[in-house]
């Protein structure tokens, strides 16, 4: 089992950092944390910092989540699980996020949850979609888009008392719908 927990690597959904320690105290505390020999953790150091000597505290949530993606690769961990990754932060911090994953990607499994197709694209191999509990459909994202296709789907509720004419008219001010009216 000891085997198994080292060559694993989690990004919960929520930052679980600690405020009052440096980028590379957290570095260093998780690598040790996993077992890893201190030359091997000096290593890890080198590799995802740059001359940290800042407390979290004085980082913004971009840079704090960077480092909660940053703690799932540390150690050599073969299999990573990364629950929203980007969920929260800023549009710069996710395109940093992104060239983090697909640098430190090589050689190991990736499972990643999120919400948006765009990353989905990006990051993955191949994609599962999970509808409302059951796996909806599975493939390389080229496959789903194929099969698919890109768009939305829109779902009007009406009361009883509007007129059904009322609706249609302002559904035809959206000129992509107007076809299937």
């Amino acid at each position: 089992m000891d085997a198994i927990r080292k060559s694993l690597g989690m990004c919960p959904q929520h930052n679980i950092i600690f405020h009052h320690m440096t980028v590379a105290e957290h570095i260093l505390f998780y690598s040790l944390l996993k077992g890893r020999p201190l030359p091997e953790t000096q290593l890890n150091l080198q590799r995802f910092v740059r001359n940290d000597k800042w407390i979290l505290s004085s980082y913004v949530g971009g840079m704090q989540r960077k480092l909660s993606v940053a703690m799932a690769f540390v150690g050599g961990a073969k299999v990573v699980f990364l629950d929203e990754p980007t969920s929260g932060v800023d549009p710069y911090s996710r395109c940093s996020i992104w060239d983090l994953l697909l640098k430190y990607r090589a050689g190991r499994t990736v499972i990643l949850s999120t919400h948006h197709m765009d990353e989905a694209d990006l990051l993955s191999d191949r994609v599962a979609i999970i509808s409302q509990g059951h796996r909806y459909c599975c493939g390389s994202p080229l496959f789903l888009k194929n099969c698919l296709g890109d768009g939305f789907y829109l779902t009007l509720v009406q009361r009883i008392k509007e007129q059904p004419s009322h609706v249609r008219k302002e559904v035809r001010l959206l000129p992509s719908i107007t076809k299937s009216i």
